[in-house]
């Protein structure tokens, strides 16, 4: 069975009101009807879009960041991501956010896929890439990022996923498909 429309499970929107628009996050408050007529309300973001980026370097390693995730309160090991700008393509964006958050510039790029992070309450989607063949050029963090970059074998970053170290879906989701690539498993595709 596939994702996709399916009338007997569709909801109707009777109501939609904008509740919050922040600098890029909107909230919305919708009146539906679900297929058995029951009338209920549905709160849920609106997201531009994000990338994450698998570095992968030529030892194997992989790139990752610790940065502070205010919302958990507290900091977190995760692959480099950012949010895809308005008129940017998401690899444009995947290439500018590797730069500017770790100074490193891939010369082959992969992609993984699109990941809807928390479907029961927003739209975001992120489009997932590996990038390869690297070199360091510098970062140029924007201001108020604080960003600490580090590398560290996929098989580390795979137990602290494990232990419950690292919690970051995207990240979860990234090291798995690596995992999958590096067996040869699954083939590398090209970027969107």
């Amino acid at each position: 069975m596939a994702n996709g429309t399916d009338d007997s499970l569709t909801e109707q929107t009777l109501d939609s009101r904008l509740e919050f628009e922040g600098v890029f996050l909107r909230l919305y408050v919708d009146t539906v009807r679900a297929a058995d007529g029951h009338v209920g309300t549905r709160e849920y973001l609106r997201h531009p879009g994000a990338v994450m980026i698998v570095p992968l370097l030529p030892n194997g390693q992989v790139v990752l960041e610790r940065q502070f995730r205010y919302p958990l309160k507290r900091t977190q090991v995760e692959f480099p991501a950012g949010k895809i700008d308005a008129g940017e393509s998401p690899l444009a964006c995947a290439k500018r956010e590797l730069l500017e958050e770790t100074g490193y510039r891939a010369a082959q790029w992969s992609y993984l896929g699109g990941l809807h992070n928390a479907i029961a309450y927003s739209d975001e989607k992120i489009e997932m890439f590996l990038a390869e063949d690297l070199t360091h050029e510098g970062a140029t963090l924007d201001a108020g990022e604080a960003i600490e970059v580090f590398t560290s074998s996929w098989q580390q970053l795979m137990q602290w996923v494990r232990e419950g170290t690292v919690t970051d879906v995207k990240t979860m989701l990234g090291v798995m498909w690596l995992e999958k690539i590096l067996a040869g498993e699954w083939e590398r595709r090209a970027p969107l």
